[in-house]
């Protein structure tokens, strides 16, 4: 069964879960931020079936999330490579890693630890790009930009 596209839905949240709303899709994109670049690669680190990485990354090339460059002729190979647009996904995996750690790591407790350049473990939040204060969902409102669509409107 087919589901609903979000893609003309007047919502950036559902716009975005177009694109990385899929199952594998986050884990494909982690890999992607680990290095991974090669479609054997992804398969064998994932334990994903070929023929759904091969829509997942089809459908990241198309979104323009992930570019293919050929690296090798006879037979053609290539590699997969992050975008401007893929590497500002960041943020979201992230995001999504320190809820998990807080909220399904278990007992045992996270089972990755990030180290910021400087050495230290940072602790992802998110902040106003005005005043440095975390964003907090009871302190920020959502006002509409622009009238509705017709569809949105009912």
């Amino acid at each position: 069964m087919r589901r609903t596209s979000f893609a003309e839905m007047e919502c950036s949240v559902a716009r975005t879960l177009e694109v990385i709303g899929e199952w594998w899709t986050m884990l494909v994109i982690r890999e992607a931020f680990s290095g991974v670049r090669r479609f054997d690669d992804f398969q064998g680190r994932l334990g994903i079936a070929r023929n759904v990485l091969a829509a997942r990354l089809q459908s990241l090339v198309d979104h323009g999330v992930l570019e293919r460059r050929q690296y090798h002729d006879r037979p053609p190979r290539c590699e997969y490579r992050l975008t401007e647009k893929g590497r500002d996904l960041y943020p979201v995996l992230i995001a999504m890693l320190t809820w998990g750690d807080k909220w399904t790591a278990g007992e045992a407790g996270p089972p990755l630890r990030l180290t910021h350049e400087c050495g230290h473990d940072p602790e992802a939040i998110l902040v106003c790009s005005h005043c440095g204060a975390k964003l907090d969902a009871r302190q920020v409102r959502a006002e509409r930009v622009r009238p509705a669509a017709a569809a949105d409107a009912g």
